[in-house]
């Protein structure tokens, strides 16, 4: 072994004393985001997280809603059919329409086509995640079969659109365009499959473009799409982070640009508030949950879109994902500080690790909230919650 000349010259008080402050150094560096890229960072905190999901879902066989029917289904086998989960009998008309009590669940609607996407969504991103940390083969291949099973093989893929989800039971409804949320559920999904791209075909991988293309374009032109689009609280700003990374999978620059434009000059100024808060989420009989929600659907299309450079846009008056998260922070990392009514359900269940903080800790350089974001619980088991949790496995963001 050769052995440095100045490192024999050094007391041996000295040598340790260097020796504890390079390790000190080094230990810095691995705790602050200051000194690590946000992938090193997450992928250092997620690891063994990372790879204890992956086990798990490695074995699963995809599962899509060809598996699932229901008798009030209007669709076929192959389209996702939901009821809306806050319609209940009416007692006053038992037999006639269902009647809406917001912000309260009926666990007798059918839900099964979501629990399937939500399956997906957990299963194929923490999959792929694990191929992301270790290139291990097996957990690409199994992604990958995800993706073929639900939007590729003929005899087990979803139709593209969403006709027929969160209709009203006894209502005549068959569908809503509040539905369309439920497929907020494949952003990770459709962010994911490019990191397993390699393990398709060259002509799954076309097949795969263009269900979204065509999805795309029922969201972009139906009825029920448009009036999604332009609704003026969660559900348009979950259309919008839907469409931006439809669109990345889909290679369509155009419709990107369009969503961004759309965020900054409507979106934004209609739904915060100068502090940041969202008004017609805090109007809501869940107003913790839904605040929550829709900070973390918006700095991740702001993310999706321009990743620190949107999250750190403000409007001439200061509001913008930087300030919203100086809105929220206090109460997600101490939520008896809240001063608003709490939630008719479901409480007790948030906060959970909220990407918003993530991404908001990163761009607008505040440590406070990328310590907040490690200490909460990245794996809620509330079936609620998991809902209204899309991104699960954010070493697939940065």
């Amino acid at each position: 072994m050769i052995v440095d000349p100045m490192i024999m010259n050094l007391s041996r008080r000295r040598f340790c004393t260097l020796s504890a402050a390079a390790a000190l150094t080094t230990q810095r560096a691995l705790a602050s985001p200051k000194l690590q890229s946000p992938f090193t960072m997450v992928a250092s905190v997620d690891h063994d997280r990372v790879l204890r999901l992956a086990d798990h879902w490695l074995p699963e066989e995809p599962q899509t809603i060809t598996s699932f029917s229901s008798p009030r289904s209007p669709g076929g086998p192959h389209d996702f059919f939901s009821e809306a989960d806050y319609f209940w009998p009416n007692p006053a008309n038992p037999s006639g329409p269902y009647k809406e009590i917001d912000g309260k669940s009926n666990p007798d609607n059918f839900q099964d086509h979501r629990r399937a996407m939500i399956r997906l969504s957990l299963a194929m991103p923490a999959l792929t995640a694990g191929y992301v940390l270790t290139k291990r083969k097996d957990y690409a291949r199994a992604a990958a079969a995800h993706l073929l099973a639900w939007f590729v093989t003929p005899a087990t893929r979803m139709t593209p659109n969403l006709e027929y989800s969160q209709g009203v039971r006894n209502g005549g409804v068959t569908g809503r365009s509040y539905g369309i949320i439920d497929t907020l559920h494949l952003v990770e999904v459709v962010r994911a499959a490019t990191f397993v791209r390699a393990f398709l075909s060259a002509a799954e991988w076309v097949a795969l473009q263009g269900w979204f293309r065509d999805y795309l374009t029922w969201m972009k032109t139906s009825e029920k799409g448009i009036k999604e689009r332009d609704a003026t609280n969660n559900h348009g700003i979950c259309w919008g982070l839907q469409v931006a990374e439809f669109a990345r999978l889909a290679d369509d620059d155009a419709t990107r640009a369009e969503v961004r434009e759309r965020f900054i000059h409507v979106q934004l100024p209609m739904q915060m508030a100068p502090n940041g808060g969202f008004p017609r989420e805090l109007a809501r009989t869940k107003p913790y949950g839904y605040s929550i929600f829709n900070f973390d659907v918006a700095a991740a299309l702001c993310w999706s879109l321009g990743q620190q450079e949107l999250v750190r846009f403000s409007l001439p008056d200061g509001r913008g994902m930087c300030r919203a998260a100086e809105f929220l922070e206090p109460y997600l990392a101490d939520k008896s500080k809240w001063p608003y009514p709490h939630d008719v359900q479901h409480w007790d269940s948030w906060p959970v690790r909220s990407p918003g903080l993530l991404f908001c800790g990163v761009a607008c350089h505040n440590d406070d909230y990328l310590a907040l974001w490690r200490r909460l619980d990245p794996d809620p088991t509330d079936p609620e919650i998991i809902r209204n949790f899309p991104i699960r496995q954010p070493v697939l963001w940065v």
